[in-house]
């Protein structure tokens, strides 16, 4: 990428004004050249100078190998997707960092050490390609019923590689049978635009027909980078002449299409993401000739649809007002409704409302089986798991009729630790009835179960039978004397504010009028909808907890705790919510008495860097140390930068003047003041980072150096917008994290 128009293409004097005028030239906007001579050379002197200060620390050294043994573990619990009859699973180790897609049996996965069959090793590839390869994932042809019969096994794989760990990556077509490429010589689909590919995708349709979503070439692609147009390719004719299925508008996030080949429900399915959080859905009918015909699902474009045999699910973000055979009805915004998808096709507007919430309650997640749908709910950040049956005899299997809001018939699944997460996930959702159960908890090492989901008339009152419980990750840090806790803090809108803490007990709960001085480490995220729930990691319990640390995770608006209204309460002009959510937990666990505020950090990724941003610039007062990773700085330039354009439905689009005014009072490279003072901070991203422009961090970093502020800059050179492309970086990138941490707060 060049430097942006306007911006100087050399390095600027090193003592700018600030805050920076923003409509002024940017003084680091040189460093917005991701492969420029001039920002390489200056990420080399920052990284350099990590090193140094951090790496020659003989705690670095300790904590990366600690790290790396937790990553590398064979005692990881391996997790599984069921293709056919065997259990494929993607697998990185000290052995294999690019890493293994392989496969077992379900008798030899049940075992303590399966017998693993190497589909794929990237190693190996990357060695003979000279690529650095960053396994995507694969998607897999699901056989025709009579291939099935005639036992035909699952063959056709589509394969994602990204160079380097970036989101642009490629596709090829791969033989599960033989193992090995199909090549476009021998007619094999694949999909690349230059060297290192292209944002975007193929999806299968049936053998010999696939569904590319991608760069095209010039006007084929969003301003964000993402693919506008999905057309339908047919094997052994050029990508040229594939047939146009869908065209977005240009100001589109993101075009794709699928097929559904559940049997007796085939459908083709085009989706149109107009931005974050607005879509439209579409059936197709025969895709890719002159009689295609597209018929939207009439929903609001706010809502999330999905398919299973002949249920529709819808889930609100919004309320909806519609009319049925009963008169006018409001579903509540965050609910999930079902209907039959020919009556809603055909008008009928009376749906079943699976779950709708309250004011503690909102919707996780919702997974399929053969016959029932397994609802995944939070109650105050809490997992709770019901088991939903649709009316008897609607299966699709014998033809019966009924009206969608026909009572669906509840189970339950047994309680979790209140402290613990709780996932579920079909095996196969297409003709099985079985589960993954996983469970995790701050102080407990995940477990893993297989169950059987079972309706009213089963043999379980609980909604499934007995888990069977296959695999428990070990414990890879001592927890004795370590509590976990959930508290709420009170925001300056009076608010509640939940969070989750995790330390020593003397340090989470000190004796009457003694002020603890815990090193602590505030987490989090606040933004698109995601909720932080509680899991194990091996990493925060070796790298901080073993050594009296305290982590804590808060729960802020912007996020999805509790659902779309919680994350709504911090969008755009509220942005400051989340910021001011944040800085209340920070408060409450100085007046809990379990730390102060030198030793108290913050840290956060992406949109949570966006979050540490705005607490070094707006609360630097709050906090002793600082860690920023891969984040959004510079509000005023994001929207050009990369998929930044995708993000002004969260956060605002500077180019309006009026919501530039309230996007300016959290972007924190324009509220950088030379006159303040500021805890250490450290900041980290990639270079090959094309997802959140590594631009953001680099010209921070060097604005807070110019007026003299106390900064360690790293940036590596692969992983993405994980910042990591294998388990060594990973475990690099983390120890300078940890030991910055350790050095500024202990």
């Amino acid at each position: 990428m060049s430097a942006a128009a306007g911006h100087t293409p050399v390095p600027a004097d090193p003592v700018p004004t600030t805050p920076l005028d923003p409509d002024a030239v940017d003084p680091f906007g040189w460093l917005e050249d991701v492969e420029g001579d001039a920002a390489l050379a200056w990420v080399r002197e920052r990284n350099a100078h990590a090193r140094r200060t951090l790496g020659a620390d003989p705690m670095f050294a300790a904590t990366e190998a600690a790290v790396r043994e937790v990553l590398d573990s064979d005692a990881r619990i391996p997790e599984v997707g069921r293709i056919g009859n065997l259990y494929y699973n993607f697998w990185r180790d000290a052995e294999h960092e690019r890493g293994l897609w392989r496969r077992t049996t379900l008798e030899s996965y049940r075992s303590a050490e399966p017998e693993w069959e190497t589909v794929l090793d990237l190693d190996a590839l990357a060695e003979a390609e000279g690529e650095s390869w960053v396994w995507h994932g694969a998607s897999v042809l699901r056989p025709t019923p009579e291939q099935v019969a005639a036992g035909e096994p699952w063959r056709r794989a589509l394969v994602d590689l990204s160079p380097g760990g970036s989101d642009a990556d490629v596709t090829r077509e791969f033989d599960l049978v033989e193992r090995r490429f199909v090549s476009a010589a021998e007619g094999g689909f694949e999909r690349a635009v230059g060297t290192g590919g292209a944002k975007g995708g193929l999806a299968w349709a049936d053998e010999d027909t696939v569904y590319v979503f991608t760069d095209f070439g010039e006007g084929t692609t969003t301003p964000a980078g993402y693919p506008r147009i999905v057309r339908l390719w047919r094997r052994g004719t050029p990508l040229a002449e594939a047939a146009t299925v869908y065209e977005g508008a240009a100001d589109d996030m993101y075009i794709s299409a699928r097929r559904s080949r559940t049997p007796g429900f085939e459908r083709d399915v085009v989706s149109r993401t107009i931005a974050f959080y607005r879509s439209e859905t579409f059936l197709a009918e025969h895709v890719g000739t002159p009689e295609q015909t597209l018929t939207k699902i009439d929903v609001p474009d706010s809502a999330e649809v999905g398919f299973h045999r002949e249920w529709l699910l819808v889930e609100l973000r919004d309320d909806w007002t519609v009319r049925g055979r009963g008169g006018e009805r409001t579903y509540a915004s965050g609910s999930l409704l079902a209907a039959r998808l020919d009556d809603f096709l055909a008008g009928e507007r009376d749906l079943a409302v699976l779950f709708a919430p309250t004011p503690t309650t909102s919707l996780a997640g919702a997974t399929w089986t053969r016959h029932h749908l397994v609802v995944n709910v939070l109650d105050d950040v809490t997992n709770r798991l019901h088991v939903l049956t649709p009316p008897a005899g609607a299966d699709g299997a014998d033809g019966a009729d009924g009206a969608s809001s026909e009572e669906w018939t509840r189970t339950e699944l047994p309680a979790t630790d209140p402290l613990a997460s709780v996932g579920t996930r079909a095996v196969d959702p297409v003709d099985s009835d079985d589960v993954w159960l996983v469970t995790t908890g701050y102080l407990t090492p995940s477990t893993l179960a297989l169950a059987t989901v079972v309706g009213p008339d089963g043999d379980g009152a609980t909604g499934a039978t007995e888990p069977e419980p296959l695999k428990a990750a070990p414990a890879f840090f001592d927890a004795e004397g370590l509590v976990a806790e959930q508290h709420f803090a009170t925001s300056d809108d009076g608010t509640r504010v939940p969070y989750f803490v995790v330390g020593p007990q003397e340090a989470l709960r000190p004796p009457r009028g003694v002020q603890g001085t815990a090193p602590t480490l505030l987490y989090g995220y606040g933004g698109f909808e995601v909720p932080l729930t509680p899991g194990y990691s091996g990493t925060v319990g070796r790298a901080w907890l073993r050594h009296g640390g305290v982590y804590a995770v808060a729960n802020i608006r912007g996020g999805g705790e509790y659902g779309p209204a919680w994350h709504q309460a911090a969008l755009r002009g509220n942005r400051h919510r989340a910021y001011e959510d944040f800085a209340a937990v920070a408060r409450d666990l100085v007046q809990r008495r379990i730390t102060t505020p030198a030793h108290l950090g913050a840290q956060g990724g992406s949109n949570g860097g966006l979050l540490t941003g705005n607490m070094l610039t707006r609360y630097p007062e709050l906090f002793g140390a600082i860690v920023v990773q891969v984040p959004l700085l510079d509000m005023k330039r994001y929207s050009h930068l990369l998929a930044g354009a995708s993000w002004t439905a969260e956060y605002g689009d500077p180019d309006d003047p009026e919501q530039w005014e309230f996007l300016r009072t959290f972007s924190p490279y324009h509220l950088v003041d030379a006159e303040r003072d500021y805890p250490p901070v450290l900041l980290t991203t990639s270079t090959k980072d094309d997802r959140v422009h590594p631009g953001h961090a680099r010209k921070m970093a060097a604005l807070l150096l110019a007026c003299g502020k106390d900064v360690t800059y790293y940036e590596n050179v692969e992983g993405g917008h994980g910042g990591a492309a294998n388990n060594a970086q990973a475990a690099y990138m983390a120890a300078l994290a940890w030991t910055f941490l350790g050095q500024r707060l202990a």
